[in-house]
């Protein structure tokens, strides 16, 4: 059986030969498979449209929907978060080098190597304010964390500003540093202190509330400083210079705590990321086209991702769920996280075809149209839930009767009915608009006996007085000029007339007291002010 067995083989002929190459060493599958892992590379990569020049500064807004702010050449670009898609753009005179959004995400600043910093409001597509006080080209602007009325700016002239935006003023020139400023950030507990690097190896913290404008720490990296962030508890700091990153302890004496030293290129952007397990990781990138992902708390590289060019700026949206890098090149390389369905929805997926037909039915049966009266009155007696915000309606103003009398322009009738109310505030100010319609001398030579007698009463009252003297001395003339004929012969009126007089006799009198007053007391101040 052998024998006929090889006797079988030997006679059979190959027609082809397939090389088969050696299976090369598996990897381990721990390294890939960490939750680490998992988490960054579960960004899928989105087409964003080539900006052709360099991207030097992202920055994502801090409000929902987080638009993106891309800075290139000389122009921003807003793009939206959900779509990637550009939606806006906006031109300066030179190369943008830094953008920045305010806290509410309103407006955004960006600042050009033409020595000014610009404040743009987004929904209106216009320059609120052009600040200009360097006398070099600016390299970084920032907005405090919650003050929406400062800025913060710092370039090649080696001076950091600190912006009033409101009035384009600088509150202080904050002098220190003997190189290029190129960087900084502000603190995300306290909106006056911040950090600056700069080319002379240092990095400088300082406080906005600090008289002479002296930095409160010092540090030095060692080699010229393209970075610095605030690590999110606010006592801890990160720099990148050269090819090393380094996190320092501002609260402890600016000790050093870790460094990285993984690029092999200049590092030229930080940032903070935020990962689904509420941890917070240390992101750069460097020249060398690598994304470095660091875990400071045990001092270890915990992903790394390369990128097909030299990369010039990173940033990570608030949410989570955007991640945007910049290349020299003009590339913009996008990462979007699928959302997570959540459990109801994962139900309502596995129900069968009938019982969804029976919900569509059923929303169909209980929908509301315009041609029903309950459509008009839904929500009315929805009482409102702890997350929501209540608009209270303003109440109607309740106009008095003299009020409406004037909108109805029946001027005599509204000076009477406030001459009635006896409150000379409403009279002094009804008299006024009379004056502004120039009604009032009219209104007064129509008036009748009794309401005649109501008015000189309120002019003997309150002409001498003080707030109103001004307004009312000079009607008082003009009523006794108009109606000296009607008054003369009114026995009625001569009580009135009697008081009018020793009110204004009485008035001269502490007038011409106070004028001996000030006579005395002339000369004495002049002799004192010149001993």
């Amino acid at each position: 059986m052998e024998e006929e067995l090889r006797v079988r083989l030997n006679e059979h002929q190959v027609s082809k030969v397939f090389p088969v190459k050696p299976k090369s060493t598996a990897k381990p599958v721990s390294e890939s498979e960490t939750p680490e892992s998992r988490y960054w590379s579960s960004f899928k990569p989105h087409s964003v449209p080539n900006l052709v020049s360099s991207v030097s500064a992202l920055a994502f807004s801090p409000v929902h929907p987080h638009s993106l702010a891309v800075a290139h050449s000389a122009s921003v670009s807003l793009f939206s978060s959900l779509s990637l898609s550009s939606s806006r753009r906006f031109s300066f005179r030179d190369v943008v080098s830094s953008v920045c959004f305010r806290s509410d995400g309103a407006l955004f600043a960006a600042c050009d190597l033409s020595c000014t910093v610009q404040v743009f409001d987004i929904k209106e597509r216009m320059a609120l304010r052009t600040l200009r006080s360097h006398t070099a080209p600016v390299r970084f602007v920032k907005y405090p964390f919650q003050d929406k009325l400062h800025l913060l700016s710092g370039g090649d002239d080696g001076v950091v500003k600190y912006w009033d935006v409101a009035g384009s003023t600088v509150v202080s020139d904050l002098l220190g540093h003997k190189d290029y400023v190129r960087c900084g950030d502000c603190s995300p507990v306290s909106d006056s202190m911040f950090i600056t690097g700069s080319y002379d190896h240092t990095v400088k913290v300082w406080d906005a509330r600090v008289d002479k404008s002296k930095c409160i720490a010092e540090i030095n990296h060692g080699l010229p400083v393209e970075d610095v962030v605030y690590l999110p508890s606010g006592g801890m700091i990160a720099t990148a210079g050269g090819n090393s990153v380094k996190v320092w302890d501002l609260i402890g004496g600016g000790k050093m705590v870790c460094s990285m030293e993984s690029h092999n290129k200049t590092v030229t952007s930080l940032c903070v990321g935020r990962m689904d397990s509420a941890e917070t990781r240390l992101v750069s990138v460097a020249l060398d086209g690598y994304m470095k992902v660091f875990d400071y708390g045990r001092a270890k590289v915990t992903y790394s991702m390369r990128f097909p060019a030299p990369l010039m700026s990173l940033c990570l949206s608030p949410d989570g769920s955007t991640r945007m890098i910049g290349a020299s090149n003009g590339m913009v390389f996008a990462g979007k996280k699928k959302k997570k369905l959540s459990r109801d929805a994962g139900e309502k997926k596995s129900l069968s075809l009938w019982s969804v037909r029976g919900q569509v039915d059923e929303t169909r049966r209980r929908a509301l149209r315009p041609t029903y009266f309950r459509y008009f009155q839904r929500g009315q007696s929805e009482k409102p839930s702890q997350e929501d915000y209540l608009v209270k309606e303003k109440k109607g103003l309740k106009l008095t009767r003299h009020d409406k009398l004037l909108k109805k322009f029946r001027h005599k009738e509204a000076l009477v009915s406030v001459l009635e109310e006896k409150k000379p505030a409403n009279v002094v100010a009804v008299m006024e608009e009379l004056v502004a319609r120039r009604k009032l001398m009219k209104c007064v030579s129509n008036m009748e006996g009794s309401e005649l007698g109501m008015l000189l009463g309120f002019l003997q009252r309150y002409c001498t007085m003080q707030r109103y003297s001004g307004f009312l001395m000079g009607l008082t003339k003009k009523v006794l000029e108009t109606r000296a004929e009607d008054i003369k012969g009114k026995n009625e009126f001569k009580g009135l007339l009697r008081n009018l007089k020793r009110e204004v006799n009485q008035e001269i009198r502490i007038q011409q007291s106070l004028l001996e007053i000030q006579g005395v007391i002339a000369p004495l101040m002049r002799i004192a002010g010149r001993s």
